[in-house]
């Protein structure tokens, strides 16, 4: 590890410019409602800004002196628990803040326009920079309590975004379930975080990483699960996946952010930087392998069988994540793929929900697919971005999705035995579906008749699709650049695996699996055109019912149920957790309560008693002092003579 740079001793500025902004705009009231906006967007520009500087400072050092730490404050010295609030810059971190403020940056420009008609716009922008302030912190933390601090403070935030739209009873609800949903992660990331402790005596990164092989391999697997619960909490995996679909009840750039550049990502990193612990454990992998692919599958799945736009997307979104948490679990020969796939999933996925809020603000706010149609000769700009996204999200050839998806599978097919075949499967069953979902939603939203013509909205008011303004389409543009060169430059040459060694280890070549590159990449292509065929044989040649037909077979029963996802968690989790806090609250009335009534009752009956006894009459308690001085001499009497 190398001293701080004369650049990196700013590095704090990174967390303290969007957490300022928060804070100026919550404080500051309506006074502040004509540039609050303005103010939000410079914030995390300028950090923005920062990073793009910070990264061309630790590039310009030779690849074993890019790790340096800035120690801010003692921040825990308590006896033999001393933990120390400082920031590591290494090249995972610093890949993380350009696509946390880079992203982030574009989000908080399209919602200028988004949310012009809101009149808590300056409120919003406040909990959107508390947001990137959070998930900075989360990345940049050289501890793991450090990390647990902004891992806390991005569910906060998520709760408050999630929950804009408060006189929804659906948006309550999804943030609530947000909130506790991570909650049981959180939970599982805290206990790890206290093995450690327990164990090595620290929880600070540079510490763990080195003495980590001193544990036994109970211990090491035990942490690694953890750290996985954590993972599947916060990124919305198997079996704590069903609350990031509901999440899409916040604004449209709410859903951006979450689903692209921060929240969503906050799963893979953690199991990312804690790669040393990884690698020492082939058992946990492969439960992170188990995950990340039944998590791709149920995504896929569940996706094809919804008609609202941001659903269809936030099902998208776990299935990528999936990918990327089966990249991660390969170890040596897939931690870099997973980030890969990470970044240039942020460009197009971000690009295809700024493109769903642009068609929501020129449909009136509708999310109903069957409702839209024919939109590309209302909505071009909007048309062209989005199906540049979505031909990166199926993998088109020489589109980002391309390089970093195929990267991903061929990686998975180069397992031993059943591995292969079954990991590497999946993922290549994954791109059919992909295709199917995404190009349904493509044929329903943007070609065929303008069924549109022939309904209202809700409010009464009829349809007038139009295009976004300039300060909604340019963010648009530019994730759209982004998802069409973003993988090749990132892959070229190892370009992105060389930049991130010093935080991942060295990208280990992978063998030759059952099926050769060029096949798989065959293979894949023709998967992607027979689901995207599939999807137009049931979709694009014939008419969109307006209406959602109720008899339907099983197995779309059960996609629209979301594989039953919530019924098994509330079957699992939410009734016998119920139930339990009901036995503990009648344990507490009858019986701790009912205790120390019963000892109140019992020494008031005896006071009572006694009371009795106390007259004010002095020939009473003359007889009461006679009585006993008999009892006295006789019982000496006795003693005497016995």
């Amino acid at each position: 590890m190398t001293d701080i740079s004369a650049v990196g001793q700013f590095a704090w500025l990174l967390l303290v410019l969007p957490l300022v902004g928060a804070v100026i705009l919550l404080l500051a009231g309506r006074a502040a409602n004509k540039w609050g906006h303005l103010l939000g967007c410079a914030t995390v520009l300028a950090a923005f800004v920062y990073g793009v500087i910070l990264f061309f400072d630790i590039t310009g050092h030779e690849a074993d002196k890019r790790v340096s730490e800035l120690h801010l404050f003692s921040w825990i010295p308590v006896k033999s628990l001393a933990i120390d609030f400082g920031l590591r810059l290494d090249p995972l971190s610093v890949t993380f803040v350009l696509l946390i403020t880079g992203v982030g940056a574009l989000i908080h420009i399209y919602s200028i326009g988004y949310m012009s008609h809101d009149d808590g716009r300056r409120r919003f922008f406040a909990y959107l920079n508390l947001f990137v302030a959070a998930m900075l912190l989360l990345v940049l933390g050289n501890g793991f309590v450090t990390l647990y601090f902004g891992w806390e403070g991005v569910g906060l935030a998520s709760y408050l975004l999630i929950g804009w739209y408060q006189n929804r009873p659906s948006a309550a609800t999804a943030a609530k379930k947000a909130f506790l949903m991570n909650r049981v992660g959180d939970v599982g990331l805290a206990i790890a975080i206290f093995l450690l402790w327990a164990n090595l005596g620290t929880t600070q990164y540079t510490e763990v990483f080195a003495r980590i092989h001193e544990l036994s391999p109970g211990t090491i697997l035990a942490i690694s699960l953890l750290l996985l619960l954590g993972a599947c909490g916060k990124s919305g995996q198997f079996p704590l996946q069903s609350w990031l679909p509901d999440a899409m009840e916040g604004p449209t750039p709410v859903s951006a952010l979450i689903h692209a550049a921060t929240m969503v990502t906050a799963g893979v990193y953690l199991i990312a930087r804690s790669n040393p612990i990884y690698d020492l454990t082939e058992d946990g992998r492969l439960v992170v392998t188990i995950i990340g692919t039944i998590t791709l599958l149920i995504g896929c799945i569940v996706g094809c069988a919804y008609d609202d736009i941001k659903k269809v997307l936030a099902y998208s979104t776990v299935s990528q994540i999936g990918y990327m948490i089966l990249a991660v679990s390969l170890g040596p020969i897939g931690y870099a793929l997973g980030i890969v796939h990470l970044l240039t999933h942020g460009f197009f996925k971000a690009g295809l929900f700024l493109g769903a809020g642009s068609v929501m603000h020129g449909m009136n706010d509708e999310v109903d697919m069957r409702k839209f149609g024919g939109l590309y000769k209302r909505m071009p700009i909007t048309f062209v971005t989005f199906g540049l996204g979505y031909l990166a999200l199926i993998g088109f050839p020489f589109l980002s999705g391309y390089y970093s998806k195929d990267a991903i599978i061929e990686a998975a097919f180069s397992g031993e035995g059943w591995h292969a075949w079954v990991f590497g499967g999946a993922a290549m069953l994954g791109v059919a579906l992909t295709a199917f979902y995404m190009t349904r939603l493509m044929l329903m939203t943007f070609f065929g008749k303008e069924r549109w013509k022939d309904i209202k909205s809700e409010d009464g008011k009829d349809f007038q699709p139009h295009e976004s303004p300039a300060v909604m389409t340019v963010p648009m543009i530019i994730l759209a650049v982004g998802s069409i060169g973003a993988g090749w430059f990132l892959t070229s040459g190892d370009r992105l695996a060389q930049w991130l060694e010093p935080s991942l280890g060295q990208l280990r070549e992978h063998g030759e699996g059952p099926i050769p590159g060029i096949g798989l990449t065959v293979i894949s292509l023709a998967l992607m055109v027979i689901g995207a065929g599939a999807a137009w044989l049931f979709v694009g040649r014939k008419d969109v019912p307006v209406q959602r037909p109720e008899k339907v077979s099983w197995p779309v029963r059960a996609a629209r149920a979301d594989l039953y996802g919530n019924a098994v968690n509330e079957a699992l989790f939410a009734k016998p957790g119920e139930a339990l806090t009901r036995g503990l609250v009648v344990l507490d009335d009858k019986g701790v309560d009912g205790a120390v009534t019963g000892l109140a009752g019992t020494l008031g009956f005896l006071s009572s008693l006694l009371r009795r006894t106390q007259t004010g009459f002095v020939r009473s308690y003359a007889l009461t002092m006679l009585g006993g001085s008999v009892l006295v001499v006789a019982a000496l009497l006795m003693v005497r003579f016995s």
